[in-house]
């Protein structure tokens, strides 16, 4: 491939390749110049041009296929446009030529279509550069039309339409012949030809006036005619034509109307030339005489669909702004095309006409208008309805009955307009709140009023349109179920308003489950009590009996909608009102059929339909309450129905009538039995077999009615061979009727669907008629009947069905064919585990399912290929898969019919596809040949099609076994890829499908750069190009999932800019299903290189704006790129999987894009959230340029403002720009460093949370509460660099409360004040605002809502359920709670700002305290477990009430945790409450308690003591933490597990907490355990660190408690009441711990577990297992460093809690991990302090050793060995290199412990001597002066301990080491402070010594000391050049002496007397320091010199 990337054709290249691969050679270099010619140098084109017009030219001649004609006229085009153009008129000549050729041959005929596509191509690119020629070249092309083939004659209109396009208006001349010859192609037999037609006619009307004038009829009924048995592409080509034609007509291009004076058609003419296509079709006016004289058949289905398509063409053409200023006329006129007798000639035809009406609608109102004008058109359709009304209601009142015929055709005009009306209220959401409330609209009366039309269509689609306004506005719906219920009882005598009132609440009340907020529990007691009266009363009145009875019944059917929570209560009621419709017993039911006439019996089958009905509705929504014993109950009054299911004798009796009720029970009936499990019916198998195959056999129906379920259980993928992907179409909802009658559903076939959830994908549920209805029902049940059957039953009935389908002759034989397979496929596909059976039903069932693999029909077609490989599926046998493809092998190489050859093919891929690639290997090689084959069948496209779609199924069920035949299957795809004719559409998505399929099989491999791998993603890349370039929209989908895979698996070889520009274009293609495809690409690669896709998007709008023809692309891509684009069309598009799509590709960008492009990014969110929709806005360009394409003229469609979901979506956007900026880097938060940083847009953010927080629509307030929430929380504690002490949020307080105000107010839903109540608690909590009155602001809105709790439950108006009022209420609480934590947690230094928060929440408190425990309360009950329900009370709690019990849990749980935290603080602070109240000054008035709780109201509290009431309380919070510390939920926030903590840390901290865990031991050790086990789940340091805190306090409760039970006990004894007291404390006298009752054992687990956690080297194991490397101590981190010294200190004290024994039990353990500690943690710190866990342990080692456990007698000698052992020890660890960077000091201090705190006996072993007095000595003579000065003042201690035997001998061993190294120090002087500091330290020790010597051996003491100090003296002139050092020691030594000097005066004088040196030198040094201090004297006269004088005259008065 490589050797055709070069400018010329490298022709010896060429002649080397082999013939089959020249086309692909030819088509790869046509691509390679197509892309270098437009960028390359003109001088090198100009130079080749010659060359290369010799080698285009002769590749015309050469046959060149379909995509390689198109590239090569491109060329040719660029190339002439590009270099010179002298010899272009040869060339257009030579084309010429070649087009007027007479050679006829298939083998010329492609020369000839290259030749037509290059004239063309020149055409359109130098248009007027070829003026004159061009009428020749027209007259050539319109002859060679005449006798052209379908192909030739498609390729000469595209060439025509490329010509018009180039000329413009020059060609004037030749539009009338061109008109002319394309008019009569229009009504071509070929597809294609019709579709080329209508495109150059469309192109044609661009210039040639009389089109849409003089000939602007004739343009009508030819586009009617068109329409006539088209294909979807015909329709949606000439609906494009027609209504771009009708609004030219409407508004004539300006320069075209300049040019001649043309009369311009009335908006009326326009619209009634549109009107009779729709209702009279291509007849036209002037056959119309005769027809109509017949009545005429009705028009084509195709005619009307393409019609109404072609109004929604004509209205988008003229644009929104249009359709605003002409609304009323249109709509009148649409509305009128329903109404009309055409087109409701029969019901179905009617449905039909209104579907097309609302898809109208629906597609100019929803897409066109902004909400604005959206709401002024509801306005309009609300006048019609009025009016429609009005007529309906004057005329039945006056004299003249109205006819029946206008009844009639005003209820399609309703059910037209209420559905739009409700569409548009649905879609507009919250925002349509002014439509509802304003009077002068009255849209609630109006709807209300249509409740009682005569028509029952009209009723239930008021009924509809009332749950759309609830749905969008939640406020609306318990108003409007309480004024439907007030009527429906005051109106009981009218049956048309008992049937629209109840259908009216039934819908309402299935809307409930789309409303989160729910409406009152009462509401269901109205339904059920209205619903039984209307059963009651129903015999009263024969007028009124079958109103009554199906309206009582689809009441209760819609209230079990509501869910189990509240049928709940209503269940025995219910099932006793079933079991009374049916008759008791068989006796009754004989009975029964032998009386009653025809109208009592049509009244108890409807009561019996309407009952089944409920059933099934409570089966559906109830699944929770189906227990046995219900299902049991339920089966009565079933088995009775299943047992009169048949009724044809009574039919024949009463008339045929009643054959519909019968039908509805038999529906009914068919329904609830498919949602039972089978075993509960499986009795009456026998007898509802029968009963369903006659009915989808058609034995007692003469219609030929078929089910419509066959499409869904075929395969997704088939789509391709039945054309079902319309159903992915925009124009989905018409598209349907021209299929059949799935197409055909309106709400009356079946009142009950106004109540069930609406399919996915559905705006309005739409049954089938009840024929139809009743067949897909009794196939689905077949299905999940059938595998239950005995293999016996299941044969006879195959075998029954082949008999029924030979018996029916024709369309019956059809029909019936249909719902047989459709039977046994949903048998097939629902079967579970289960065989097929024996062979005999095989045979019957592969004989049934062969014999329609020849059906005419390919929709039955594709049925039996599923159904065959469903079948190998479940036999699952090889011999048997083998017999089945070998007859398809054998079928298709001898049948030639088109028919077999397709069914056999599939046959062979279904097989594949279900049986999977391992079991069908065997067959592979030959079903590939086979296949392949057929494939290269040219004479026949459906083959091709089959053929191909089987070898995707195969490639994709084989997988990695079929990587053997991959070359030759691309090679053929590639093939066919460039010669199957454009126009075969079908053909090219298989070939898609394929090359699809090929790419997944290769894989990941086509990576790689083996010769064969590129060869093979070369060829992938050609094939996609191909696809790319084709003109069908599915080609192009294929095309870029292919490119899709391939960039999944080899991303470097995709050219994104290549691919990007082509998705763009895509965005805007008026196809879904490319749309989609794009859409999807775009996901894919925003997620690995959303830069780049971003930055070609941008680059190719920049490239639209600079070409000279702005045509060339038609884009709205503006400097907002890609991203503007996205967000625009997300308020365009309605399908689910593209706007999730959307989301993604948004969210990815921004995930990748946000943090660097901030301003970017940030601008875009908020034009979106800052469009408004109010018109005037239209004027200024800056919102709306983001939506309007670059250089449109005004007219075009104006921008609609964005709607409120993508408004929502935006503020969703900014949430997650906030956090991607947190993650990303935390100075976007930090005013000082500048650049493109978050919190420079602060205000934006600020300003966007508050336009969304105060929209109308309420998911955008909670977005933009969220918002302003994540703001707060993250800006909150930046400060503003320009007023230092102030936060940068401070400026924005007053949006912060005005975006907050309105959510309090009273008629806002739960939900918003809830999260309103949050923000309010963080903004308070985050001490941004200082100033108590401005605090006040926000604070009173809290107190407001605080004041709504306290009312309790009765509040008078409740629009919602009772769960919403518990939500806002407990966000209430929470937020007061949060309030009052966050006062503990603010800084210090804003101390202000927590006494403020302190006053803030203290005139709550008294009534906040009561209602935070009543809510703990409830939140302990509604946490039990489901078997203590009946502990529950009655009558629900504080906040909740029973019914709401399950979603009110929810809302505790979210809440809870503040609050108990809040509740400790505040007992804690109270003294737990035991005075209760009585510490706060009062209210004026004690607020009323809440409702009736467990808490019983204030005046009883004070009869319980006040001891009992603590201790409840008590348990209530320890239990409620300790139950949720158990297992806190994953995904429990870990602020929750923190609040949880804190809270237990506050409650131990009060006296009687710790009383009461003191005395209840199991309790602590519950605790304990609790906390180990959360420790185990939860890791962040934080977390730990509170557990630790819990544990101490926890330990300490526990010490008190035993301190005041050995005070307790040593009184007793004193009063000699025991001889001896038993050993108190954990372990008794036998020292035993019992894991699980013992506090101390629970303890020890879980600080083992914290210490072994961050320092796994205690664990011994690991130290010594061999896999553990020798480490190196690494210093803790902070936050372990302060877990671990918590740890110790706990684990200190916990002897204490022992008696003698269970001490002795734990200290082992203890005194290991303790001095592990120290060695693990004492290491040298820079500064030398000692590290936090070294000086815990350190302590701890003095807490252990001090203990009282020294003195106790049994325990004596075991404790000597411990303390021993431990000092040992630590003897060990401290030898010199035992461990690197050991802390000596450290390890001295614990050494220096031991020695001080435990007595001589136990530490005066020699051994131990001996190694701390080496400790002492190595010390002594450490380098480190820091170590000397510590080791100093140790041993200082040392000396100085009581016990004379412990410290002799270390005085003896290491006092006259000291003395040597004092004695050094005169030729070593201490050159810093360090080592001066040590001196100091060593003379003090002498001192002591000195000091502590007797009297006679003072002198020789002395004698030591004196001459050291002397000799530290100097002399003045070495005094006065001394470092600071030196002279520090001089002066210490002097004053020393000279304090020593009077303290012995006898000795001193001695020792001085004996050495005159001393004295000469000590005399010189007192005289210097005596000058010195005159001198400094004098130096400050005004000092008095008092104190020098005593000190000089002790000195003198020695001597």
């Amino acid at each position: 491939m490589e050797l055709a990337h070069s400018l010329l054709l490298n022709e010896d290249a060429l002649a080397q390749i082999t013939e089959a691969k020249r086309p692909v050679f030819i088509f790869e270099w046509l691509r390679f110049l197509d892309k270098v010619l437009v960028a390359a140098n003109k001088v090198d084109v100009k130079e080749k041009q010659k060359k290369l017009v010799e080698q285009l030219t002769g590749l015309i001649s050469s046959a060149p296929g379909p995509p390689t004609r198109k590239l090569l006229a491109k060329n040719l085009a660029t190339l002439y446009s590009i270099g010179d153009t002298f010899t272009v008129f040869q060339t257009l000549d030579k084309c010429n030529d070649i087009i007027k050729s007479k050679d006829d041959t298939p083998a010329y005929l492609p020369t000839k279509l290259a030749a037509v596509a290059c004239v063309g191509a020149f055409y359109e690119k130098m248009g007027r550069m070829l003026g004159s020629s061009f009428p020749d070249t027209i007259n050539n092309l319109l002859k060679a039309l005449k006798n052209a083939e379908s192909q030739g004659r498609g390729e000469i209109l595209l060439s025509l339409q490329k010509v018009l396009g180039g000329l413009g208006g020059a060609a004037a001349s030749c539009h009338r012949d061109i008109y002319k010859n394309a008019r009569s192609l229009l009504t071509d037999r070929s597809m294609a030809v019709r579709c080329a037609a209508a495109k150059c006619l469309l192109e044609l009307q661009n210039e040639a006036v009389f089109m849409w004038t003089t000939e602007l009829e004739n343009v009508a009924t030819l586009c009617f005619k068109a329409l006539e048995g088209s294909n979807y592409g015909v329709r949606v080509a000439v609906s494009k034509l027609l209504g771009s034609v009708m609004a030219t007509a409407l508004m004539p291009k300006q320069a075209a109307v300049m040019r001649q004076n043309v009369k311009r058609a009335t908006l009326e003419e326009v619209l009634e030339l549109m009107a009779t296509g729709f209702l009279r079709g291509g007849s036209g006016f002037l056959k119309s005489g005769g027809e109509m004289l017949k009545g005429g058949a009705s028009v084509s289905r195709e005619v009307r669909v393409g019609v109404t398509q072609a109004y929604v063409v004509f209205v988008t053409t003229l644009g929104g702004q249009w359709l605003e200023r002409n609304f009323a006329v249109f709509l009148s006129h649409v509305l009128e095309l329903a109404s009309h007798p055409r087109a409701t000639q029969t019901h179905v035809e009617a449905v039909y006409s209104r579907r097309c009406v609302s898809f109208v609608l629906r597609a100019s109102l929803g897409g066109l208008l902004g909400e604005k004008a959206q709401i002024a058109a509801g306005r309009e359709i609300c006048q019609a309805i009025a009016k429609q009304m009005r007529a309906v209601v004057n005329d039945s009142s006056g004299e003249s009955k109205v006819g029946s015929a206008d009844v009639s055709a005003s209820q399609h005009v309703m059910v037209c307009a209420l559905q739009e009306l409700g569409s548009l209220v649905q879609s507009l959401s919250a925002t349509a709140s002014p439509l509802i409330q304003e009077p002068s609209i009255g849209l609630l009366e109006t709807v209300t009023s249509v409740l009682l039309h005569p028509s029952m269509a009209a009723r239930l689609a008021a009924a509809w349109c009332l749950r759309c306004v609830a749905v969008a506005l939640p406020y609306q719906l318990t108003p409007l179920l309480e004024r439907c219920a007030e009527r429906i009882n005051s109106l009981k005598s009218s049956p048309e308003a008992v049937s629209g009132y109840s259908f009216a609440m039934a819908a309402l009340l299935g809307g409930v489950h789309q409303c989160p907020l729910g409406i009152p529990h009462s509401k269901g007691k109205m339904v059920v009590s209205i619903a039984e009266d209307l059963l009651r009363t129903a015999a009263q009145n024969s007028r009124l009996s079958l109103q009554r009875t199906q309206a009582g019944w689809l009441l209760l059917g819609a209230l079990m909608t509501l869910g189990p929570s509240l049928v709940r209560y209503h269940l025995p009621k219910m099932l006793l009102l079933w079991r009374n419709v049916f008759p008791r017993s068989q006796k009754e039911l004989e009975a029964e059929k032998a009386r009653g006439d025809s109208f009592t019996w049509q009244v108890t089958l409807e009561g019996r339909a309407g009952a089944l009905c409920a059933m099934r509705s409570f089966v559906a929504h109830c699944p929770e309450l189906l227990t046995e014993d219900v299902i049991r109950r339920l089966m009565t009054p079933i088995e009775c129905a299943m047992t009169m299911m048949s009724v044809p004798s009574m039919i024949k009796v009463h008339g045929a009538h009643l054959k519909a009720s019968a039908a509805m029970v038999r529906l009914r009936l068919y329904d609830i039995l498919a949602l039972l499990p089978p075993k509960t019916y499986e009795g009456s198998f026998n007898a509802l077999l029968r009963e369903l195959v006659a009915e989808f056999t058609l034995t007692d129906n003469s219609a030929n009615t078929t089910t419509s379920l066959l499409r869904s259980l075929c395969h997704y993928d088939d789509s391709v061979l039945m054309g079902s992907w319309l159903q992915e179409t925009d124009h989905k909802s018409i598209e349907d009727q021209v299929k059949g009658a799935s197409g055909s559903g309106a709400l009356e076939h079946d009142p009950s669907s106004i109540y069930l959830r609406i399919p996915v994908g559905e705006a309005i549920p739409g049954p089938l008629p009840l024929g139809v209805s009743v067949i897909d029902a009794s196939v689905a049940l077949f299905g999940v009947v059938f595998p239950h059957v005995s293999f016996k039953h299941r044969l006879q009935m195959l075998d029954h069905f082949a008999e029924c389908i030979k018996q029916a002759k024709g369309v019956r034989q059809q029909a019936v064919q249909l719902n047989i397979f459709t039977a046994v496929l949903s048998a097939l596909k629902v079967r579970s585990q289960s065989s097929l059976g024996p062979e005999e039903v095989r045979k019957s069932a592969l004989a049934l399912v062969m014999g329609a693999l020849d059906n005419p029909n390919p929709i039955l077609r594709c049925a039996a290929g599923e159904a065959l490989g469903r079948m190998a599926q479940v036999v699952g046998e090889a011999t048997f898969i083998a017999r089945m493809a070998q007859h398809s092998f054998d079928k298709l190489k001898s049948a030639r019919d088109v028919v077999s050859r397709t069914g056999h093919s599939l046959a062979l891929g279904c097989l594949h596809r279900y049986v999977g690639g391992i079991g069908s290997g065997q067959h592979l090689k030959t079903s590939v040949s086979i296949l392949l084959a057929l494939a290269q069948d040219g004479t026949s496209h459906e083959v091709q099609t089959w053929a191909l779609h089987s070898l995707a199924l195969i490639v994709d069920s084989s997988g990695p076994m079929y990587r053997g035949y991959v070359e030759p299957t691309l090679s053929l795809v590639l093939t066919l890829l460039l010669t199957v004719p454009p126009s075969h559409t079908e053909v090219h998505q298989c070939l898609g499908r394929c090359l699809g399929a090929l790419i997944t099989t290769v894989g990941p491999e086509l990576q790689g750069n083996s010769a064969t791998i590129s060869t093979i993603r070369s060829s992938c890349l050609v094939g996609c190009a191909i696809m790319q370039d084709h003109s069908d929209s599915l080609v192009q989908a294929a095309a870029i999932s292919c490119l899709q895979q391939l960039h999944m698996f080899a991303p470097r070889h995709v050219n994104l800019s290549s691919l990007v520009p082509c998705l763009c274009e895509h965005l805007c293609s008026s196809h879904l299903l490319l749309r989609r495809a794009a859409v999807a690409c775009l996901r894919q690669l925003a997620q690995r290189e959303a830069a780049e896709v971003c930055e070609y998007a941008t680059s190719l709008a920049r490239k639209a704006g600079d070409s000279k023809d702005g045509t060339a692309i038609n884009l709205n891509i503006t400097e907002t790129g890609l991203e503007g684009v996205l967000f625009g069309m997300l308020d365009r598009e309605t399908d689910r999987k593209l706007c999730s799509d959307i989301h993604d590709t948004l969210g990815h960008m921004l995930s990748s894009l946000a943090v660097e492009k901030l301003s970017h990014w940030l601008k875009l969110c908020k034009d979106v959230l800052a469009a408004t929709t109010d018109s005037e806005k239209k004027d200024e360009m800056d919102d709306d340029s983001m939506f309007t394409a670059l250089g449109d003229d005004d007219k075009s469609k104006p921008s609609v403002a964005p709607r409120w979901a993508t408004r929502v979506f935006a503020a969703d956007c900014l949430c997650r720009i906030i956090m991607l900026c947190e993650n990303a880097d935390k100075t976007h938060f930090d005013l000082a460093s500048a650049r493109d940083l978050l919190v420079l847009h602060l205000s934006d953010l600020i300003r966007m949370a508050f336009m969304a927080a105060t929209d109308h629509s309420h998911q955008l307030r909670m977005a933009g509460l969220q918002a302003l929430e994540d703001i707060i929380k993250k800006f909150a504690s930046v400060p503003e660099p320009e007023f230092p002490g102030h936060v940068i949020l401070e400026q924005y307080q007053a949006n912060v409360g005005a975006a907050l105000r309105p959510a309090f107010s009273p008629d806002t839903p739960s939900d918003i004040t809830a999260k309103a109540c949050q923000v309010c608690s963080t903004w308070i909590g985050s001490g941004v605002v200082s100033d108590l009155s401005d605090l006040r602001r926000v604070h009173n809105l809290l107190v407001s809502s605080l004041d709504k709790v306290q009312a309790g439950k009765s509040s008078s108006s409740q629009l919602y359920s009772e769960s919403a009022t518990t939500m806002e209420k407990l966000a209430v609480l929470k937020a007061w709670a949060e309030v009052r934590g966050a006062s503990l947690l603010l800084p210090t230094s804003g101390f202000v700002s927590v006494l403020l928060l302190i006053t803030l929440v203290q005139p709550e408190l008294p009534s906040l305290s009561r209602l935070w425990l009543a809510a703990l309360r409830d939140y302990a009950l509604l946490t039990l477990p489901a078997e203590f329900a009946s502990q529950l009370p009655p009558d629900g709690g504080a906040f909740y009430t029973p019914e709401t019990i399950d979603s009110a849990r929810l809302h505790y749980r979210s809440s809870w945790a503040p609050i108990l935290h809040a509740v400790t603080l505040w007992l804690s602070h109270t003294g737990f409450g035991m005075n209760d109240g009585t510490e706060e000054p009062p209210r004026n008035t004690r607020s009323p308690s809440p409702a009736p709780s467990p808490a019983p109201s204030p005046a009883p509290i004070a009869a319980k003591d006040p001891e009992e009431l603590a201790k409840d309380r008590l348990h209530l919070l320890f239990g409620v933490s300790i139950e949720f510390l158990c297992f806190p939920r994953p995904e429990e926030p870990i602020e929750h597990v923190m609040s949880c903590l804190q809270a237990l840390c506050t409650l131990l901290d009060s006296p009687s907490a710790r009383t009461h865990i003191g005395e209840d031991q199991l309790l602590g050790v519950e605790l304990l355990n609790v906390l180990h086990r959360l420790l185990l789940t939860r890791d962040p340091p934080a977390l730990q660190l509170q557990v630790a805190a819990v544990v101490q306090e926890t330990i300490r409760a526990a010490q008190d408690h035993l301190q005041h039970l050995r005070a307790s006990t040593e009184q007793d004894c004193e009063a000699g009441e025991k001889d001896t007291p038993p050993a108190l404390g954990e372990g008794g006298d036998t020292g035993e711990l019992l894991p699980g009752k013992s506090l101390v054992f629970a303890a020890m687990e879980l600080l083992v577990f914290i210490l072994v956690r961050h320092l796994p080297q205690l664990n011994a194991r690991v130290a010594d297992s061999p896999s553990h490397p020798a480490h190196k101590p690494q210093r803790l981190p902070d936050d372990s460093a302060r877990l671990v010294a918590a740890t110790v200190a706990v684990l200190a004290e916990l002897p204490s809690l022992c008696s003698p024994a269970g001490s002795m039990t734990i200290l082992p353990t203890i005194l290991f991990l303790i001095t592990g500690v120290l060695r693990e943690t004492a290491m040298k710190t820079p500064d030398n302090t000692v590290p936090l866990p070294a000086s815990a342990a350190l302590q701890g080692i003095k807490t252990i050793i001090m203990s009282p456990l020294s003195r106790v007698e049994k325990t004596h000698k075991q404790w000597t060995g411990l303390v021993r052992s431990s000092l040992a020890s630590v003897l060990e660890y401290s030898q010199p290199g035992r461990v690197p960077n050991m802390d000596e000091v450290s390890m001295l201090t614990a050494v220096t412990l031991f020695l001080l705190s435990a007595s001589a006996e136990v530490v005066g072993v020699t051994s131990l001597q001996k190694g701390c007095m080496d400790l002492f000595r190595n010390a002594l003579n450490s380098g480190d002066p820091w170590v000397q000065a510590r080791c100093y003042q140790l041993l200082l201690s040392v000396f100085q301990h009581s016990s004379r035997a412990l410290s002799t001998p270390y005085i003896h061993a290491l006092a006259p080491p000291v003395v040597e190294k004092l004695k050094a120090v005169e030729r070593n002087r201490p050159t810093s402070a360090a080592e001066l500091q040590a001196v100091k330290e060593g003379v003090k020790v002498l001192e002591n010594l000195v000091a502590m010597g007797l009297e006679q051996n003072r002198v020789q003491l002395l004698a030591l000391l004196v001459p050291t100090l002397v000799s530290y003296l100097l002399d003045e002139n070495a005094f006065a050049s001394a470092p600071p050092a030196s002279k520090g020691l001089h002066e210490f030594a002097l004053q020393d002496l000279m304090r020593i000097g009077p303290l012995y005066p006898a000795a001193f004088k001695t020792v001085i007397g004996a050495a005159p040196e001393l004295k000469s030198r000590l005399e010189t040094a007192i005289r210097a320091n005596q000058a010195s201090s005159k001198a400094k004297a004098l130096a400050r006269p005004t000092q008095p010199t008092v104190q020098a004088t005593p000190t000089i005259k002790l000195k003198t008065s020695f001597f």
